[in-house]
């Protein structure tokens, strides 16, 4: 185990398309909130949005604010966890899940490891992801690329609303 670090604000992208995928949703953010270092700050309301590269039900979709002292790495296996407490299989790209966990955000840290990318790669082309992170952060900086809401106009086209 690695030495405790200060407390870093971290944000999670929360999304479900099978199964009781509102539930889903809503049981992550509870699950979230028990993690052993962390602590729940926020959490967006929930939005439908179509499949993107994919198939199947729309998608529940929320996003999460947290501070925790659980490393990025760690923090991304506790992630994996719950999804897999929901029965999350992974049988090829973009497919249809009980429930998806992304870590969008941990700080202002860039992390590219063999593991795991965050910024999240594609924070800035999903509605999914930048509506409800906005809902919860208006003036956030992703870091490298900039100010979030200079890319709503691009994503603008990705039907979204808010349940």
């Amino acid at each position: 185990m690695m030495d405790a670090l200060a407390p870093v604000t971290a944000y999670i992208g929360i999304g479900a398309n099978l199964g009781e995928a509102q539930a889903n949703v809503q049981d992550a953010i509870a699950r979230l909130a028990r993690l052993p270092g962390t602590s729940l700050l926020d959490a967006s309301a929930s939005y439908r949005t179509a499949p993107i590269a994919s198939s199947g039900d729309d998608y529940i979709n929320a996003v999460a604010r947290i501070s925790t002292t659980v490393p990025a790495e760690e923090l991304l296996l506790a992630l994996h966890a719950i999804e897999a407490a929901h029965g999350r299989e992974r049988p090829y790209r973009n497919a249809p899940r009980t429930l998806d966990l992304d870590l969008l955000l941990y700080g202002d840290a860039q992390i590219a490891s063999a593991t795991l990318t965050v910024p999240h790669p594609r924070i800035t082309e999903r509605a999914f992801v930048l509506v409800p992170l906005l809902a919860l952060a208006p003036a956030i900086v992703v870091p490298g690329l900039g100010p979030a809401q200079d890319y709503l106009a691009s994503v603008a086209e990705q039907a979204i609303s808010q349940l």
